[in-house]
């Protein structure tokens, strides 16, 4: 069913931008509502604008944010673009200026003195990412001169598409006091042992994570599995190309060449086969006894240890990167890895005793270099 792949792998398809897809997804309606209702608990919007899955996961993982944000002050700006936006008709226009006066009236205080060139180049990346996805469009000049200087003016269009960005809710989230409150709210009052939420929650959590963990969420999810595995497995390895692999601890759906749900690791980048030497490591380690595995098949390591598994896998085969990750202080190279390996949900961090979780998911996989490599003693 290419046509859920699509959907699961974008946020959206605009008329205004694809209107092909867009077509083809309105014909699919039918089909695709009946596995993402039902199977997923995802409802599908379609208008005259758009043709949207909303997305909302059973477990938030740091991967599922904004990549192109590196701070809570974007997510901010966001938001009350956003809010900016709903006040507006499709198609009207609006100046840089007009939306800054109404961040500094709703965010007083630092986060809206434009004298600061560190603000303006945040708004910017927000700017950039709202034109990206289509809740704007730019008409006249460059955000170059805002970003330059306070004073510097771009036109932008509002698309009409900002009000089906955000989630509806049920509830005036004006009630909500810690982010968990967002988590699954349209179950609030709703009995959770009702199996359809159950299996929502078990569809959501192979479909939209690397990988689902017994030691994550309710326990019921893996009782779901253990009755149901195979039926849900035959049936996810019929729409996709993929196998769905479940285990005493975890379970995975792996997806095959010609799967196009979302972004799949390995990828095509240094990082990815420099993760893969380091699972290599970690999987001689356990099986030599040197790292120890709890029945939950996670392996809780020192945080030193665990980073200096990764100097000495540099050193070892450091020669074989792209020079970008050669030349890389290890500070900063053992950070990259890290954060990646966390992105992926390879590894947890424990902050508090200063340990490595080493998730089962690590185990799925390896990479090595051939064997005639010598230690990657090249030029190359």
């Amino acid at each position: 069913m290419k046509e859920l792949e699509i959907l699961l792998n974008k946020r959206w398809v605009l008329k205004s931008r694809d209107k092909e897809t867009y077509y083809k997804l309105r014909d699919a309606l039918g089909e695709l509502r009946k596995f993402t209702t039902e199977k997923m608990g995802c409802q599908i919007i379609d208008n005259s604008l758009l043709v949207k899955m909303e997305k909302i996961p059973v477990i938030p993982e740091s991967f599922m944010g904004i990549q192109k944000f590196s701070s809570k002050e974007e997510y901010a700006y966001l938001c009350i673009l956003l809010m900016f936006l709903e006040d507006r008709d499709a198609q009207e226009q609006f100046i840089i200026s007009q939306l800054t006066e109404y961040i500094t009236a709703n965010l007083p205080g630092e986060i809206s003195d434009w004298t600061l060139y560190t603000n303006r180049r945040k708004l910017i990346r927000v700017m950039r990412f709202a034109a990206d996805q289509g809740l704007i469009g730019v008409t006249d000049g460059k955000d170059e001169a805002f970003m330059d200087d306070e004073g510097g003016e771009v036109l932008y269009e509002n698309t009409g598409a900002s009000r089906y960005f955000m989630k509806s809710f049920s509830k005036d989230i004006m009630e909500y006091t810690k982010p968990e409150d967002f988590q699954e709210s349209d179950w609030f009052e709703v009995d959770e042992d009702r199996g359809f939420a159950r299996r929502h929650r078990v569809y959501k959590r192979l479909i939209f994570a690397p990988g689902m963990y017994k030691t994550d969420g309710s326990s019921e999810d893996f009782e779901y599995l253990k009755y149901y595995g195979r039926r849900l497995s035959e049936e996810l390895e019929q729409i996709f190309d993929c196998h769905v692999h479940i285990h005493k601890g975890s379970a995975y759906l792996l997806s095959g060449d010609d799967c196009r749900m979302g972004t799949v690791f390995p990828g095509n980048n240094s990082i990815s086969d420099i993760l893969l030497l380091c699972f290599r490591e970690i999987r001689k380690k356990i099986e030599s006894g040197q790292w120890k595995t709890g029945l939950d098949e996670i392996c809780l390591v020192d945080q030193i240890e665990f980073e200096n598994m990764i100097k000495e896998m540099k050193q070892e085969y450091g020669s074989g990167f792209s020079k970008n990750y050669r030349e890389m202080p290890e500070g900063e190279f053992v950070k990259s890895v890290l954060d990646e390996m966390e992105l992926w949900m390879f590894i947890r961090k424990e902050e508090a005793t200063h340990q490595i979780k080493i998730c089962p998911l690590t185990g799925k996989i390896q990479g090595s270099y051939p064997e005639d490599y010598m230690g990657g003693r090249n030029d190359e």
